[in-house]
């Protein structure tokens, strides 16, 4: 019986997170959620604490000392998971940006011939709710910029929405991982790209978080910018084939 392991970093969700937890756990699928949690003042990691009794072996926590950036948090997750065993393993946002439902046309592509799938908000159009037109504009941009510098071919390559298959994170040197924000998503889909896996793009929805406050700001987006152009010069280190 394959494993699979949702990973949700958090700071600052105690708003989202006990709901979005029973969500998931609703979806008809075998599967463990792990939450990340940055230290939040708010109390997000006791109130993850007090679920776990409710979801014995389902629901794990991990508590970092302090806040270090979503790519630290999903780096800390997936060597977590790889020392257990995990065979598919998903990151997902706190705030409801990505849709529970869809995680089981995701895991079916997983079950496939497909190694990373991504939960995608350009394949048909702008399938983004609640956005300001500007970050829509930035954000599209910002794609078109990373497919042009790259050459991957990956139409969302900053989305948060992933799945990958166990052999792909062992793939990568995960304590190597340069970057922290945005580029880190780039950063783990160009190096499995790299790698010779498989890249598949699945059409999700994004809505805009209802409550809470978004963590992006001017660094990330900077990071972001420079990021690509670091991991394109750097391409034949990177690359290992499998």
């Amino acid at each position: 019986m394959k494993k699979t392991l949702v990973i949700i970093p958090t700071y600052n969700e105690i708003e989202n997170i006990e709901s979005l937890i029973h969500q998931v756990f609703q979806i008809k699928i075998d599967l463990n959620i792990l939450v990340v949690d940055d230290n939040s003042p708010d109390g997000t990691g006791d109130k993850v604490q007090n679920l776990i009794n409710k979801y014995s072996k389902k629901l794990f926590l991990l508590r970092r000392k302090q806040k270090e950036g979503l790519g630290a948090a999903y780096v800390e997750g997936f060597l977590w998971a790889i020392k257990c065993n995990y065979d598919f393993i998903f990151e997902m946002d706190a705030d409801f940006s990505h849709n529970p439902s869809e995680l089981l046309p995701m895991l079916e592509l997983l079950n496939s011939n497909v190694d990373v799938v991504v939960g995608s908000r350009y394949i048909k159009g702008f399938n983004v709710v609640n956005w300001p037109l500007t970050r829509i504009i930035i954000s599209y941009l910002a794609s078109l910029y990373v497919r042009l510098i790259t050459l991957m071919p990956v139409k969302d390559p900053t989305a948060g929405f992933v799945g990958y298959k166990r052999n792909v994170l062992i793939s990568i040197n995960l304590e190597k991982i340069k970057f922290v924000g945005y580029a880190f998503q780039i950063e783990m889909k160009y190096k499995s790209w790299l790698n010779g896996f498989t890249i598949q793009e699945y059409p999700i929805v994004f809505i805009n978080r209802k409550y809470g406050k978004s963590k992006m700001d001017k660094s990330i987006i900077l990071e972001a910018l420079r990021g690509v152009l670091y991991l394109r010069l750097n391409k034949k280190i990177f690359s290992k084939k499998k």
